[in-house]
């Protein structure tokens, strides 16, 4: 298993992770057999880096990471998150705590939910607005000094506020949607913070929720309560639009002799030593397909090919709908 350093000094991990949101939340029905059939699986595979957070379920994914988990502890790297606050009664609504006794309390909870004494890294997972940075992290600090976190994260988050955030405590990673058809890291300023403070890219969704793959060809291709149904991506013109970039990815995959998949994730992982990538399946034939991207070496010629038929910006459409695009802070 390829491997990269988490931060400056932090563990070594392995290069892609195991995105496992998907397995309980957003993406159709649950199959919680095949699911931790998968985790282990990953884990068999030298597989370490496993992410998760409280807000999928919610709470249902960290129950299942734990229950996969169980006995085989030592081979895995845990990373959960907190701060995205759902209600129970409205399962579309989102708002964002970074309170510090919030913070404690989500932490305690999801110790108790995953059954292990300490998480290795703890995102925050959106930012608070309405709390400085400074007091957040500073509570996620005392995390570490207590014995209950080893490293501290923060998701979608300005290259501004990781700089704020590394003086008040080191922080090991920056997680964000990082992909071919989302590039907002190299063109915001956070891949160049990350670089310059030695903190890990931590690259989700990395194949375009799916849409990478060349599986999808038709909005019907979802269940009826799939997420993608309602994000701007994947509607109407957007969908045609950005259907026709994947056919050319697909193209460039048949020439290199690998999957669209293992070469979009080739070219994330192409894109620094600093940057790792947690694709998302919960199927165990996805998985293989997905490490198969260890693989496929991308030389320069082939990444400006690359470039050249999905430039940065030729998505179509947002990547979250309105609500959710006002949580990333920039």
């Amino acid at each position: 298993m390829q491997t990269r350093t988490l931060g400056r000094h932090g563990p070594d991990v392995s290069a892609l992770g195991l995105g496992c949101m998907g397995m309980s939340a957003f993406y159709g029905p649950r199959d919680d057999a095949e699911s931790l059939a998968t985790i282990h699986h990953a884990l068999d595979r030298g597989l370490t880096l496993l992410d998760t957070a409280d807000m999928y379920g919610p709470y249902l994914n960290e129950e299942l990471v734990g229950k996969a988990i169980e006995g085989r502890r030592a081979q895995a790297f845990i990373a959960t998150k907190f701060g995205i606050v759902r209600d129970p009664a409205n399962p579309q609504a989102r708002g964002v705590n970074g309170r510090p006794e919030y913070v404690r309390a989500s932490c305690d909870a999801s110790l108790k939910r995953l059954g292990i004494e300490t998480i290795d890294l703890y995102y925050q997972h959106r930012v608070d607005p309405n709390v400085p940075i400074e007091e957040t992290v500073g509570a996620m600090a005392e995390l570490v000094k207590a014995g209950k976190v080893r490293h501290l994260g923060l998701s979608e988050a300005s290259g501004t506020t990781l700089e704020r955030a590394y003086k008040v405590h080191p922080i090991a990673a920056l997680q964000s949607e990082f992909s071919l058809w989302t590039r907002d890291p190299q063109s915001n300023g956070m891949l160049d913070a990350c670089r310059k403070l030695g903190v890990s890219l931590v690259a989700y969704s990395p194949l375009g929720r799916g849409f990478l793959t060349g599986a999808i060809r038709s909005p019907e291709d979802f269940d009826a309560d799939d997420y993608r149904r309602s994000n701007p991506r994947f509607i109407g013109d957007n969908f045609k639009r950005n259907l026709l970039l994947v056919d050319k990815i697909k193209a460039l995959a048949a020439d290199k002799g690998c999957s669209p998949a293992q070469l979009a994730l080739a070219w994330v992982l192409a894109q620094g030593p600093e940057v790792l990538a947690i694709p998302g399946t919960k199927r165990r034939s996805r998985l293989d397909e997905n490490l198969g991207a260890l693989d496929v070496q991308l030389g320069a010629s082939e990444l400006a090919a690359i470039d050249a038929v999905f430039p940065p910006d030729a998505a179509a459409g947002e990547r979250y709908a309105a609500a959710m695009m006002h949580m990333v802070n920039v």
